[in-house]
């Protein structure tokens, strides 16, 4: 018989549904129950792509030994980290505050009925194995010790609580204003984490850090600093060759396993291919290099061919599994390759992606990678670069249909607003760079889904799916997608996008905001009490919400004239501030915030015909990448600073440049704008 969790949405847990644990989602009911009945409730969290959840769930929770265990001793709570981030927050923080250890995914948290974690880990098998403790040896004893030790685990969860109220940002000092220092640090940090030889930041496992590879970009294009650039292309070029990038379909996998970028964790997320479409893109501008326009033009494609739903929005993401095997819909047998390409093709792609070496991953399948470069192959093989290419184009197509017939990696289509506004940013940004007017429309289009779908009474829901939203939105919820319409509407401006950002913004000052102490909660002011409500800001796979609110409310501000958002932003900066000081590297998003407020973006107002128009923009980005560029109609219901033109803007081409509140006078040539327009480091002034 099917559980509790049979009546949910989420595909993670409708995987569990017929588990023979009796589980319960997060709910008022299931806690009562840990209350009335005096029982440890034993929580996992987890998500549908995860690989070792599923190895877990099949060695335990499908075990009748195990689930009778879980049954007698606990009330068995199941959760989606994807659907509640706030109780994945709290708890990976409460892990590695029992255990000094990082968490990851599976948790496995022990609380008290008043939600208060005494034990855990992550994976634990059924038996004791490799020095992991026999997850059914250990449920009896965690509930003995639950209730005979029940003073001692008082005191540590009083310990607990103190270190969570500790770990909120306070106000340190009298806030006496920014300065260049933490940009200049951040940047050295990250010089010492590089990896020379490799790329990215950091040993192996190796995760994309996009906010610290984009705080690169943009020191470049604002200093001109050349080994901040060949950080960020160096990481992006290394990573699109190898095997963390999907050689055949699109898209990157989550993280690299080595520290060459070869073998993959498999699973595919939206919240890290949204972002790499923006670096690849602006790596390109940067670079002209033709391998970060290759990247990011597969990237989009996969995303609008596997992940865009057909009402418009993006799924979440691809398991890492099929067939209850990592990676088995990606790798190869060097003979089946062999059978599917003709003589020509095949003595092309084997040398160029490494099916003439030993096997890659676990001994005897290979994982597609660049092995050679193409010029090298092509002279091997005796032919021209050109026919290398149409040789390789024809046999990666014939590979990307025969891929197509195995049995799928799942794919979880929940529509979450923080990932769709990551990807939403990533489609607009690099279709107007690469001039891919296709991508804007996805990214319009899944605009406009959360917006009808997602948002209530002022606000958004965090979760979408089979037509029900549901579930109070976080922090991330608005601020990313505040800034994915932002960028959505310097690609295309539409009115309702600005009157969208407009209500978005609100929502974030009404709903989230610390109006005492300043920045911003995860959780909104009305939501459930848990144990802690976090404000966070350091930067980890995804960017901060308290970075990317404080960034896209000052331009919000900037662009509306509506000094409350800039207000409001600053004073979440001042309250991160000397955190950031002393902990750069890891909050980039947090100082593209200190960087305009150390000098204001250069917002450009654009009017003319559209041609014009399409053609000052390709000039502004290639020679002012950072310029804030919107082409807003004559007549707008929200009146903008600067925008004064009326119906003469359909007709003549011109343009007014406001830097911070100063808008200068009306500029019809393009030669003077690009003058006035161009990137200078003003940071230090």
């Amino acid at each position: 018989m099917p559980n509790r969790l049979s009546g949910e949405t989420s595909p993670y847990l409708l995987q569990h549904a017929g588990n023979p644990v009796d589980w319960h989602p997060w709910d008022s009911e299931a806690l009562a129950l840990a209350r009335s009945e005096n029982k440890p409730i034993l929580l996992s969290i987890g998500y549908s792509a995860c690989h070792w959840c599923h190895v877990m769930a099949h060695e335990c929770f499908e075990d009748a030994d195990v689930a009778a265990a879980m049954n007698r001793h606990f009330v068995n709570i199941k959760v989606d980290r994807e659907e509640r981030p706030d109780l994945d927050q709290i708890y990976q923080t409460a892990l590695y505050m029992l255990t000094r250890r990082p968490g990851g995914w599976p948790l496995t948290l022990f609380l008290t009925p008043e939600q208060k974690p005494f034990f855990g880990g992550t994976y634990f098998p059924r038996s004791a194995r490799q020095g992991l403790p026999g997850f059914l040896d250990l449920l009896p004893r965690v509930a003995e010790a639950y209730h005979e030790r029940g003073d001692e685990i008082e005191r540590q969860s009083v310990s607990l609580l103190q270190a969570f109220a500790n770990s909120l940002p306070s106000a340190e000092q009298a806030y006496a204003g920014f300065s260049q220092r933490p940009l200049d640090l951040a940047l050295a940090g990250l010089q010492e984490q590089f990896d020379a030889a490799d790329g990215g930041f950091g040993a192996a496992p190796k995760f994309l850090h996009p906010t610290k590879l984009e705080f690169c970009l943009r020191r470049h294009f604002t200093t001109g600093d050349t080994q901040a650039l060949h950080m960020a292309t160096h990481t992006l070029r290394r990573m699109a060759e190898g095997g963390l990038r999907d050689q055949l379909g699109g898209g990157f996998y989550r993280y690299s396993t080595d520290a060459h970028w070869s073998i993959p964790h498999f699973e595919k997320m939206l919240y890290d291919n949204g972002p790499l479409l923006s670096l690849y893109a602006d790596a390109w501008l940067a670079s002209g290099e033709p391998l970060f326009s290759q990247a990011a033009e597969e990237t989009a494609v996969w995303i609008m061919r596997e992940m865009e739903q057909p009402e418009g929005g993006y799924y979440s993401s691809l398991d890492a599994d099929s067939e209850n095997e990592e990676g088995r819909f990606y790798v190869w047998d060097r003979d089946q390759v062999a059978g599917i390409l003709d003589h020509d093709e095949y003595a092309v792609l084997a040398p160029r992606y490494g099916l003439t070496r030993d096997p890659n991953f676990e001994g005897r399948h290979w994982h597609l990678e660049i092995a050679r470069p193409l010029a090298e192959v092509s002279r091997a093989v005796g032919i021209d670069e050109d026919a290398a290419l149409q040789r390789l184009a024809s046999a990666r197509a014939k590979l990307l249909a025969a891929r197509a017939l195995r049995v799928r990696a799942g794919r979880d289509e929940k529509i979450l607003p923080a990932w769709n506004g990551l990807a939403i940013k990533g489609m607009a940004h690099a279709g107007s760079i690469l001039g891919r007017d296709d991508w804007i429309h996805s990214a319009a289009r899944a605009t406009d889904f959360v917006r009808a779908a997602l948002w209530r009474d002022g606000r958004l829901l965090a979760s979408f799916k089979d037509g029900r939203a549901h579930l109070n939105g976080y922090l991330d919820d608005h601020a990313f997608m505040l800034d994915g319409v932002l960028e959505l509407m310097q690609a295309q401006f539409r009115p309702s996008d600005l009157e969208f950002a407009i209500a978005l913004a609100d929502a974030l000052l009404e709903h989230f905001e610390d109006r005492e102490s300043g920045g911003f909660f995860f959780t909104s002011h009305d939501h459930e009490k848990l144990i802690h409500r976090p404000k966070p800001g350091i930067d980890n796979v995804m960017p901060s919400g308290n970075g990317m609110a404080a960034q896209a409310l000052q331009r919000l501000g900037y662009l509306t004239g509506r000094f409350h958002y800039l207000e409001a932003a600053e004073r979440a900066l001042a309250l991160f501030y000397p955190y950031a000081c002393r902990n750069a590297a890891s909050c980039c998003s947090f100082l593209a915030g200190v960087e305009q407020s150390l000098a204001p973006p250069v917002l450009v107002l654009l009017h003319g015909p559209a041609t014009t128009v399409r053609e000052w923009k390709s000039a502004l980005r290639s020679r002012a990448p950072l310029a804030l560029v919107f082409a807003p109609p004559p007549e707008l219901n929200v009146p903008l600073p600067g925008l004064n033109w009326a119906a003469k803007a359909e007709h003549t081409a011109g343009a007014r440049v406001c830097l911070g509140t100063r808008c200068l006078p009306e500029i019809a040539d393009l030669r003077e704008l690009l003058r006035v327009c161009e990137v200078r480091d003003n940071t230090s002034s």
